[in-house]
């Protein structure tokens, strides 16, 4: 059995510019199909524009508000709402009020699978 506390996971800075704990990941635990994290970002930030050619996200808001783009469609987010971002998508997150969500990746995120405009 794999236990982690998110509050033991240090935090770190993805290429697209959130704030990321590894909650499950290659990093941490034996994991092969897929990640979970959770996200950081402040109001007024957006992330840099992406996509990852093999890793699908979810995206789960558990506080805060913000603008969700995935291929050039633009959509409110707040607390309680999850988007779909499908391998291979451009994708970006504004934040209007701070934001904190959880991030799934299967296959699990890896930086090399990161791809900037």
């Amino acid at each position: 059995m794999e236990i982690r506390a998110l509050a033991d996971q240090a935090p770190f800075t993805t290429k697209d510019g959130s704030v990321i704990r590894s909650i499950l990941d290659l990093s941490n635990a034996p994991v092969r199909n897929q990640s979970l994290a959770e996200a950081s970002v402040k109001a007024g930030v957006t992330t840099e524009r992406h996509y990852h050619r093999v890793s699908e996200e979810f995206y789960f808001v558990l506080e805060g508000a913000g603008v969700m783009e995935v291929d050039g469609e633009e959509r409110e987010i707040r607390a309680g709402d999850a988007v779909l971002i499908p391998p291979g998508a451009w994708h970006q997150i504004q934040a209007t009020d701070d934001l904190r969500f959880l991030c799934c990746c299967a296959p699990p995120y890896s930086h090399e699978d990161t791809f900037m405009e």
